[in-house]
């Protein structure tokens, strides 16, 4: 999909406050609603809006930590991997997973309440896992920045 000016407006917008009616929508993007509806139907059915989200505060919710891990497997073999993911996707306290390139194979983020929330985790979940070979924690100490929306200006 070829995105205009328009368009990466109303994504503009969206991620800042996706709870935005589709009037007020059209009046900071400057058209009237129905186009605005048009337009956003589009973005949505060519997926480059996936979801409509709240974002919560972690730390009122009790969650403290936010813990970074880097797993290493034994084999990198594709039934490894996919088994892994699977099983690693299926953890509510695991925030962000990614396949690396270098000396860890993923790196996960993991949001817990305290250091024994993330003791349990890594022992009765990470560790049983066949495929696991070598776990490193690291904390966050301070968050200085976290966004959720995408740079938007170098893509029309």
């Amino acid at each position: 999909m070829e995105l205009d000016a328009i368009d990466i407006r109303i994504l503009r917008e969206l991620q800042a406050d996706s709870s935005l009616s589709n009037v007020e929508l059209a009046k900071r993007v400057h058209l009237s609603p129905s186009p605005c509806l048009a337009r956003v139907r589009a973005l949505e059915a060519a997926q480059l809006i996936r979801q409509y989200v709240a974002l919560l505060d972690a730390a009122q919710l009790g969650l403290h930590l936010n813990v970074f891990i880097s797993i290493s497997l034994k084999q990198q073999t594709r039934a490894a991997l996919e088994s892994f993911e699977a099983k690693i996707s299926s953890r509510d306290e695991v925030m962000e997973c990614y396949l690396m390139s270098g000396d860890a194979d993923y790196l996960i983020r993991v949001a817990v309440p305290d250091i024994g929330a993330l003791e349990r985790f890594i022992i009765e979940h990470l560790s049983p896992m066949k495929e696991v070979e070598k776990i490193r924690s690291s904390f966050a100490l301070k968050q200085v920045r976290y966004k959720t929306a995408l740079p938007l200006q170098r893509v029309i």
